[in-house]
């Protein structure tokens, strides 16, 4: 017994360690789940264990854990996270998802905008509080088995009128952080607001890119009632009437390319992309383009039931039901889709929209995709022919495939460069492209009989079954199964879609 002990936490050191690097050779899914959705009614319900698809994300982001004024982690709900007092034990399920696919890491999100700024400011400003955190972080994340925290300070040096140097007292917060994650091989990520206007107040880029293993650039809710005029929630690029300065800065390559002047590193920089829309209601319902007047919030979800907002899967059933009753645009130089009916107008995303920013995330070779957050996506497959629609183009893109219904032109200015179109698999939207071809000493190992590992250390696929793997430590395999319809992907050391795989 104490022999496989040993083996088995050998094997999990190795095994954190090659995920480690293939990690950085692949870009990064990273998938918020909004816990509270639990409690929603009818098809809006999101169960962990039921929905979420664990080979959809490299990261997972339980949201949220708050902080107190103390330096203690607070947990908010401890009947839906824990499993004392017969409570629901969700902070399982969560990380045991991770029994399913070995690769995927799930982090707890600290923060968030209803957590406010004030206890983060009082916490940093004081070298007592900081080390109480960083302490109680440390614990929770040994108990619980995440691999790491993402802090979602909303923001420092604004939202509260203390007068603390939340500037510099933030990096010494994320420093000590890394300092007593980083002896434990936990993540260290953070939520960041994103336009040129926040960020220059809350953050010294390249000194915080130092202490992070990602940053998820939040660059939606760009546009909101807020404004004196209807506007799209995350604009590709700037729109026509984009002329005063502040409004350059409220698109995401705007967002993208002031992030990347200030020092940001493109591979830690995480595009964050809205799986929800923003709704106004018309002050005429005649004047219905982007920067026309509004008098306010618009429709809520019937999930969600929060006016001015609305998810995609949420506006999805609604136009099933009453598509007749809508006028669906396309605004072109803002790259993103807009529809009203009456004095309803909504601007958000959808799979075309969504396929350009990952496209737009291959072309500056930024680390990937953050979403906010899964259970805004078609997770049921109510509109979709499968579940999660919008999950799927963007793991798509970031693979490799190319997204059918866009026109030749866009094709071909986003197209990646590593191949041409080479089969079509059962979805008419996404295709595979050829060029990466998979490790064929891997595949050699795969192949050489009942000894599977014959003393490789890494992961290698079944020569029979491709939705079969194995972690090979010398002699020994650790074997996995992949969920049906899925094959272990040599290229990103992954369960991915048959269609994408070469087996």
């Amino acid at each position: 017994m104490l022999l496989k002990l040993i083996l088995w936490t050998s094997f999990l050191v190795i095994s954190q360690q090659t995920i480690s690097v293939s990690a950085k050779q692949r870009k990064n899914v990273v998938c918020y789940h909004g816990t509270w959705s639990t409690y929603r009614q009818g098809a809006g319900k999101f169960d962990v264990e039921t929905h979420i698809d664990p080979f959809l994300c490299t990261h997972l982001m339980y949201a949220f854990f708050g902080i107190e004024e103390s330096g203690d982690l607070r947990i908010i709900d401890p009947y839906l996270d824990l499993e004392d007092n017969y409570g629901r034990g969700n902070v399982r399920k969560f990380n045991a998802l991770k029994l399913k696919n070995p690769t995927l890491k799930t982090l707890a999100a600290v923060g968030g905008w209803n957590e406010g700024s004030k206890k983060f400011s009082i916490v940093a400003a004081d070298a007592a509080k900081r080390e109480k955190f960083v302490t109680s972080v440390v614990q929770f994340l040994q108990k619980y088995g995440f691999d790491g925290i993402d802090l979602d300070w909303e923001y420092p040096g604004q939202r509260h009128k203390l007068e603390n140097k939340d500037r510099e007292n933030y990096l010494q917060l994320l420093k000590e952080l890394k300092e007593g994650l980083e002896p434990f091989g936990y993540l260290l990520t953070a939520a960041v607001g994103s336009i040129k206007a926040s960020a220059e107040i809350s953050y010294d880029i390249p000194e915080m890119m130092k202490y992070l293993d990602f940053v998820n650039v939040m660059a939606y809710d760009l546009h909101g009632p807020w404004d004196p005029v209807v506007g799209i929630n995350a604009p590709l690029y700037p729109g026509p009437r984009d002329t005063t300065e502040l409004a350059k800065q409220l698109n995401v390559d705007a967002i993208v390319k002031y992030w990347l002047s200030q020092g940001a590193a493109p591979e830690k920089l995480i595009l964050g992309v809205p799986f929800y829309g923003r709704s106004f209601t018309l002050e005429n319902p005649n004047n219905h383009q982007v920067g026309d007047a509004h008098i306010g919030r618009g429709m809520a979800g019937k999930y969600s039931v929060e006016p001015g907002v609305v998810g995609y899967n949420e506006f999805c059933e609604k136009l099933q039901n009453e598509k007749s009753l809508w006028n669906l645009e396309w605004e072109a130089d803002q790259k993103v889709p807009y529809a009203y009916n009456d004095r309803q107008w909504i601007g958000y995303e959808n799979e075309k929209s969504l396929a350009l920013k990952a496209y737009y995330v291959v072309k500056e070779n930024l680390g990937g995709i953050m979403v906010w957050s899964i259970e805004s996506d078609d997770f049921r497959g109510v509109c979709s022919k499968k579940p999660y629609p919008l999950l799927t183009v963007i793991n798509n893109i970031l693979n490799g495939g190319v997204y059918r219904p866009l026109n030749t032109e866009t094709l071909t200015a986003n197209k990646p460069a590593n191949g041409e179109i080479a089969k079509k698999p059962e979805s008419n939207d996404v295709v595979y492209v050829a060029g990466k071809k998979p490790n064929t000493n891997v595949v050699a190992a795969a192949n050489s009989g009942t000894s599977q590992c014959q003393g490789k250390v890494g992961y290698i696929r079944d020569a029979q079954d491709c939705g079969k793997f194995y972690y090979c430590d010398n002699v020994i395999a650790h074997s996995f199964q992949c969920p049906p319809s899925l094959y272990f992907d040599l290229n990103s050391l992954n369960c991915n879609y048959s269609s994408m795989v070469e087996c």
